[in-house]
Parts: structure tokens; sequence; C-alpha cells
């Protein structure tokens, strides 16, 4: 990286300069009001001393430093040329965004407040535009949470002399998530534990975002026991722990199970209870053949209709028992 001092010198063998470019100065001293500058024109130039304070008001150079600075207007009538420190901050922050936009580099930038259509950030002291729609991977409705909070965002369009600058934060989640995701799949095997975030619930099962790539949890997987409805075990935004019963690298499909991470409660049933055991057990559901009854957790038996009544045969269960009744079997 070239030194201020040799970019002093190219400022000096320069033979012509124009109005908004930037060139290398050296403070020759620091007075109350100004700050003289020798950027090797006929003249010292006096610039401003608010220019070279920060934002607790100190000021920031000395005698001997080398600074850069911008062309304001060329030689006036009294053979001075106005420089701009503000301005070639100004310029600086610019060619930056604009060099951040050509690599896809981050940035980070200061959201302030709401506009119309989205959020308004300040990015290397410049005002951006944060479209609603590209505050987040999904659909933001409200982008209070979002305010007042320095954040990482891409520049996806500049444009200078209409003041202009564009930044997505969703640009950069998708570039991590993207990262993440190569690195969940070089990882992902069957038979290993992952942990996961509930995102969505449907009437056969759960999506389960592992992480950049999403997990199917099915009805069947989440219990032992009978469940009429994935809502009775899980929650959207829950986080969870589940085995990868199955992983399709080609198609990137992903099938999870809770149950799998235990004991197969029917392992040894016999064993527990052999045939003529009396025991207690909970009515789980009623059906017009009989009813199911739970005598430990994962194990229903169908208490038939035929069973439920030695002088009624065709009675309806409902008549003998109700759901969460405790009765002997």
């Amino acid at each position: 990286m070239e030194s201020f001092a040799s970019l002093f010198e190219e400022s000096l063998n320069r033979k012509e300069m124009r109005a908004g470019e930037l060139i290398t100065a050296q403070v020759v001293r620091v007075e109350q009001n100004v700050v003289v500058v020798n950027a090797g024109l006929k003249s010292e130039s006096y610039i401003p001393v608010e220019e070279f304070k920060d934002a607790a008001g100190n000021i920031e150079v000395k005698a001997g430093d080398f600074v850069t600075v911008a062309i304001e207007s060329l030689e006036n009538g009294y053979g001075e040329t106005r420089l701009s420190r503000e301005k070639a901050k100004r310029l600086a922050a610019w060619i930056d965004l604009e060099q951040a936009m050509e690599e896809g580099r981050i940035v980070e930038g200061y959201v302030s407040g709401k506009v119309k259509g989205g959020l308004t950030a300040m990015v290397n002291g410049i005002r951006a535009f944060l479209p609603g729609s590209l505050v987040d991977i999904r659909p933001v409705k409200d982008t209070t949470p979002y305010e007042n909070k320095t954040m990482e965002l891409k520049v996806i369009k500049l444009d200078r002399k209409r003041n202009n600058v564009v930044v997505s934060r969703r640009a950069v989640l998708e570039e991590i998530m993207g990262a993440d995701r190569e690195s969940l799949l070089e990882n992902l095997k069957e038979g290993a534990i992952v942990k996961g975030v509930v995102k969505n619930i449907t009437d056969y099962g759960a999506f389960v975002d592992l992480g950049g790539i999403d997990g199917l949890l099915h009805i069947t997987d989440l219990a032992w026991r009978r469940v009429k409805h994935p809502s009775e075990v899980l929650t959207v935004g829950d986080e969870i722990e589940a085995k990868i019963l199955k992983f399709d690298q080609e198609k990137n499909r992903v099938s999870l199970g809770i149950k799998q991470m235990g004991d197969d409660p029917w392992n040894g049933l016999a064993r527990r209870y052999p045939q003529g055991t009396r025991l207690f057990g909970k009515v789980t559901n009623l059906t017009d053949y009989g009813s199911f009854v739970e005598i430990e957790q994962g194990i229903e038996g169908l208490v038939h209709v035929s069973e439920m009544d030695w002088t009624n045969k065709n009675v309806h269960p409902s008549k003998v028992v109700a759901l969460g009744d405790e009765v002997e079997v």
C-alpha cells in the first residue's frame, strides 16, 4: 500500500488538477479556526478546522500529518485553490461504496428510521434506502424491530449523480445461509442428531429449518403414541433436536424423526405385560368399533366394542366410557 508521503510526492508532480479530484496534502499548522495545508500549489490552502474534528469535537490532525482533500475550486483571482476535507471524506465514501458493490463486499449501516416502502440507513456517512422487501429473507410486515440498529448490508444499486444508494440485508442473509447450507450438506448423514427450528406446521407434519436447508418431520415420526395433529406436539418457533432418518443428496431432502431418539416402547411389551395382566389406563380415543386406552406413554391398546359390555355387544363406546377416563383393562 502506498504511503501518504509517496502520494503527496505524486500530487506535487502532477501538472493538471481538476475540481472534484482527490489529492494528498500535508498539514503545515493547526490554527484556532483553520488548518493550513500544503498541496504543492502556488500557495498554502486554508480549510475550516471543523472539517478535521471527530464526533466528539476533537481535532484529528497535527502538523506534519498527510491528509486526503478534495479540490473544491481551482485558483481564484487571488491565486488560491479551495480545498475541502469534508468533500474528500464524502467522495472517498462514494468510491468505497462503488467498490463494495463491484466486489459484493458487506458494509455496515445504521438503520435510522422508516420511509415510504422501507427504511433509511446511513452507510459510510451516506444516506441509503433499504426496501422493505429486502429487510429479511421472508416478507416483513412490521419493520419497527429493525429500526435504530447497526446491521450488515450489501450495496445493490448506486447512482452518485442522483445521490441514490439502495442496500439489501436479505442479500447478506442469503450469502450466510448459502455458506451454512454447503457446510451443513457436507455433514448431514442418516442417523445423525441435528438441531433446528420449527418454521411451519401442516396436517401431515412439520418443516424444520436446520440452518440453510429444511427437513420434514412427518406426523408419524413425532411420537410413539398416536398424534392427531402436529400442533399437539410442536409450535412454530420451537427449537428441537431430531434424528435424520433419510437424506436424499440429489434432491436435498431430509426426513426427520423425534420418536426415534428414544427407545421403542413396544420392544419387550410382552415381557412387561403378559397375557391376562390387569392394569389401568387412560381413554385417549373413541371410535364406532371401540376405544383406545393408553397404558403407558406411547402404548395404546384397542378395547373392541364387543369387549366393553357383557350384556350389550353393540353398545356405542361413548355410552360406556369418556375421553380421559381412567379405566381398568
